[in-house]
C-alpha cells in the first residue's frame, strides 16, 4: 500500500492558478509548490506575478509568471499555450480569479456589471477548462478545481449577481466531472466562506455587518488564506483521486448558521 504522504506529492505536476498574485490564489499556489508542483502564477499585471514568482523562487519553489486577464480571450489562450510550451502540458487547473464590482440590490445593478461578472466568474473558467482539456487527455488525466463560494450555496444580501455566478460555477463543475470522468479528469468546487483578503474588504471592514456575520459563524472568526490551501492540495493530488463532482465548503461553519 502506498504511503498516504506520497499521495500528496505533486512533483512534476504542472499547475495553472488564475488570480494567484495575492489572497487565496497565492496561498493555494504556495501550498502546491511546496508539494513539488511547477506552478504558473497568473493575474492581470506582469509586475504582480513576477513579484510572487521571485518570492517563491527565494523559498526554493518552482514557479513562473504569466500575466492574464481571464476576461480576455487572447490572454486566456496565451496563458495555456505558454504553459504548454514551457512545461509540455497541464495537469491541474485552478480557476480562482473572480470579481465583484458591485454591492447592493440586484435591481439596481447595471447590465454591464452583470456581463462583466459572468465573463470573469463563469465564462472564463468554462473556456480555460476547455483549453486545457486536450493536454489533460494527452497526459492521461487531470484535476480542475473551481473556486466558488458559500454565496453560491446560500444567498446573502448585496451579492446577488456574484452569488448567481458562483452558483452557476458549481453546476459547471458538476457537468465537467460528469462529461470528463471518462478521460480520468476530475472536477471539484471549493466554496470558501468569508476569508480576510483585499477582495472581501468591503465586508470585513464594515463593523456592524461583520458583527452580524460572526453570529452565524461557528468559528466566530474570519478564515485565513492559508486555511484554503489544504483542501485544494487534496483535490489536486492523488490523495483525492476518487473525488470528483464534489462541492466542498471551507467556511468556519457558516453554512450551519
Amino acid at each position: 500500500m502506498e504511503s498516504i504522504k506520497n499521495l500528496f506529492n505533486l512533483k512534476g505536476k504542472v499547475v495553472i492558478i488564475t488570480g494567484s498574485s495575492k489572497g487565496i490564489g497565492e496561498a493555494i499556489a504556495r501550498g502546491l509548490a511546496e508539494h513539488g508542483a511547477h506552478v504558473v502564477i497568473s493575474s492581470r499585471k506582469q509586475e504582480a506575478v513576477d513579484e510572487v514568482v521571485d518570492q517563491f523562487k527565494a523559498a526554493g519553489l518552482e514557479a513562473i509568471g504569466i500575466a492574464c486577464h481571464v476576461g480576455k480571450a487572447d490572454q486566456r489562450t496565451n496563458l495555456v499555450n505558454e504553459t504548454i510550451n514551457r512545461f509540455g502540458g497541464v495537469d491541474i487547473l485552478i480557476n480562482n480569479a473572480a470579481i465583484n464590482p458591485i454591492y447592493g440590490p440586484i435591481e439596481e445593478a447595471e447590465e454591464a456589471a452583470f456581463d462583466k461578472i459572468m465573463d470573469v466568474n463563469l465564462k472564463a473558467p468554462w473556456i480555460l477548462s476547455n483549453l486545457v482539456l486536450p493536454s489533460m487527455k494527452e497526459r492521461g488525466g487531470g484535476s480542475v478545481i473551481n473556486i466558488s463560494s458559500v454565496e453560491g450555496l446560500k444567498p446573502g444580501l448585496g451579492l446577488g449577481l456574484y452569488s448567481t455566478s458562483k452558483a452557476a460555477l458549481i453546476m459547471l463543475t458538476q457537468n465537467q466531472a460528469k462529461e470528463w470522468g471518462q478521460y480520468n479528469i476530475r472536477s471539484n468546487a471549493i466554496c470558501p466562506g468569508l476569508v480576510k483578503t483585499k477582495f472581501s474588504a468591503t465586508i470585513w471592514q464594515n463593523e456592524p455587518l461583520m458583527n452580524s456575520i460572526k453570529k452565524n459563524l461557528l468559528s466566530s472568526r474570519l478564515g485565513t488564506t492559508d486555511e484554503m490551501a489544504g483542501l485544494a492540495l487534496l483535490l489536486a493530488s492523488d490523495a483525492g483521486a476518487y473525488m470528483t463532482g464534489g462541492v466542498y465548503t471551507n467556511d468556519g461553519g457558516y453554512m450551519l448558521g
